[in-house]
């Protein structure tokens, strides 16, 4: 009998954490509703990490932004868009929107292209097909899974966001010391004007360690956020175990399913958290939360709506006081936000049962 080819899919997102793990839904879905499916995705190799593996993918197709013009560089992408358009992709979904993704989408020469509607600098006109976002706050998830429902598939029913690793878990329970109730802590931030001052940080954590003083505190963060680090390290030293720089991706997920909470600017973790179900209090200045917030938990956000100026979604502040819609939220009110889900029975162990 004939052997028929899989069902062959390429989802291209390359970047950056928060946004690829905002798209993972729709790989979720496409498997569970597409068994017969082979799904590949187009990844940033600093992110590859985080997809490595997983039960749902065929493989990875590597980008790397470094180097982009030198020629070594393009003769790996030619190679590159060579296998792709050998696979014959029946579907390629384009969930990044920018001219590097929609030019690989199209090179790729599926037999179907799909993007989002206000792909930026010209991609649109490499789709087939640009689906568009339901409303002006339509949050970044749903946007994505809208590209299924226009493709046919169901967007219903469980998943596992992000599957446990039972090896990167014992890591992390080793550095964690094993049992004991942490609080994760995220200061950093890609916009600085994203930032929640660190030392409002520092005084939320000898607030809670003043409360509380068996929490232990887990400072989260790329090698760019040690000097951070370094100063939460120092606001309660003992009891604050500053992680800037030092985990991978994966360890970094399973720190965040470790935590009873994560106090956290507008970042890639922040959306880690809301992928395991993970409490979390985010702290908002510019960005708009119901479009790119913490996914399923909007009200654990803390912004200052009555500036005038929130969102300004820009990456710098123009405001009479610099950056007051950060500075402007109080520690009292993200302590009192902590304390509320420190209270929580899912607290209490320190150990969440498997998120969805």
């Amino acid at each position: 009998m004939p052997v028929h080819a899989p069902f062959r899919v390429l989802i291209l997102k390359p970047s950056s954490l928060g946004d690829v793990v905002q798209a993972v839904p729709v790989l979720r879905l496409l498997k569970r509703h597409r068994p017969d499916s082979a799904i590949y995705w187009w990844l940033n190799d600093g992110l590859a990490p985080l997809l490595e593996g997983d039960p749902d993918l065929a493989g990875l197709y590597r980008f790397s932004r470094r180097g982009w013009g030198s020629p070594r560089r393009w003769r790996e992408l030619i190679r590159q868009v060579l296998e792709l358009r050998r696979m014959r992709f029946d579907w390629v979904l384009d969930l990044q929107g920018l001219a590097r993704s929609g030019g690989i989408a199209w090179l790729a020469n599926g037999a179907l292209t799909v993007g989002l509607d206000d792909a930026r600098e010209g991609a649109r006109g490499f789709y087939d097909l640009a689906v568009p976002r339901g409303s002006e706050h339509t949050h970044a998830v749903d946007w994505y899974l809208a590209v299924l429902t226009a493709l046919g598939v169901p967007t219903e029913g469980d998943y596992v966001w992000l599957p446990q690793r039972p090896a990167v878990t014992e890591t992390v329970r080793e550095q964690s010391g094993g049992e004991g109730i942490w609080v994760g802590l995220q200061p950093g931030a890609r916009w600085p004007n994203k930032r929640w001052p660190v030392e409002s940080y520092a005084d939320l954590v000898k607030r809670i360690h003043r409360e509380r003083p068996a929490i232990r505190f887990a400072v989260l963060g790329g090698a760019d956020d040690r000097e951070l680090g370094c100063v939460l390290a120092r606001s309660v030293p003992g009891s604050v175990l500053d992680l800037t720089g030092r985990t991978t991706l994966p360890e970094m997920v399973e720190w965040v399913r470790r935590c009873a909470v994560l106090v956290t600017n507008d970042t890639g973790p922040m959306h880690v958290a809301a992928a395991l179900k993970r409490p979390v209090v985010a702290l908002f200045g510019p960005t708009e939360p119901r479009r790119t917030g913490p996914y399923g938990q909007l009200d654990g956000v803390l912004r200052r709506l009555e500036l005038p100026c929130v969102p300004c979604m820009s990456d710098r502040c123009h405001h009479v006081l610099p950056f007051d819609c950060l500075r402007g939220i109080g520690v009292e009110s993200v302590a009192a936000r902590v304390e509320r889900w420190l209270g929580h029975p899912a607290a209490a162990g320190a150990r969440p049962g498997p998120a969805k």
